[in-house]
């Protein structure tokens, strides 16, 4: 690791930590999995300066080649929404006025469907290169699903970027992985096999 790099990265984690976003206790990630260690995103992105800083310093680790080839950034509500929003904002910023603009297109919840793509929104991507961002990589599943649905609207998923990678991947796409920081959390259960579910543990709510 650069110095440079490294020097990033120490910045992100004392934003992080001064912005109080990380949990313990008994979490359901909503993807089918439970786990003792959160990132709270609404902790993370009640100060629209602090994930501009974060998305600055993800962009400053993602490889020159991959963000110059980027021409749409997605992400799930609400977290990465919110980042990928950033991202193709501060992309724009950093490339020359003659440069196309980024895309940028959320993924919303369907209440019965799960993750979902608007109709407009998949007409956007249709022939572009994507990077999809999000705040947390919990099991990968999200990123999973997203790029199924990028690739059904016709774009290509070229890289994912996350601000925390909690490396627990059950679901891994076959794409480079940018984490701006990473922590090694376990005790990661599918919903029916979590101890803590068992032990009458209730849910932490926040």
């Amino acid at each position: 690791m650069t110095q440079r790099l490294e020097d990033v990265r120490k910045r992100a984690q004392r934003i992080l930590q001064e912005a109080n976003v990380l949990l313990e206790g008994h979490f359901d990630y909503g993807n089918g999995y439970h786990g003792r260690v959160y990132l709270n995103p609404h902790m993370l992105f009640c100060h629209p300066s602090t994930i501009w800083q974060l998305a600055q310093d993800l962009l400053d680790i993602i490889p020159y080649d991959t963000t110059t080839r980027v021409q749409a950034v997605v992400g799930p509500v609400t977290g990465g929404a919110l980042l990928a929003h950033t991202l193709a904002g501060l992309l724009d910023g950093r490339r020359s006025l003659q440069h196309p603009p980024c895309v940028f297109a959320p993924i919303h919840v369907d209440q019965e469907e799960g993750l979902q793509l608007r109709p407009a929104y998949a007409r956007m991507l249709a022939g572009t290169r994507v990077l999809i961002a999000d705040d947390v990589r919990n099991t990968g599943k999200t990123f999973s699903h997203c790029a199924e649905l990028i690739r059904k609207a016709g774009g290509e998923v070229i890289a994912t970027a996350t601000i925390y990678d909690r490396m627990a991947t059950l679901e891994a796409l076959d794409v480079p992985d940018i984490a701006l920081l990473e922590y090694r959390a376990s005790d990661i259960y599918a919903s029916p096999m979590c101890p803590q579910c068992a032990d009458g543990v209730a849910l932490t709510r926040f």
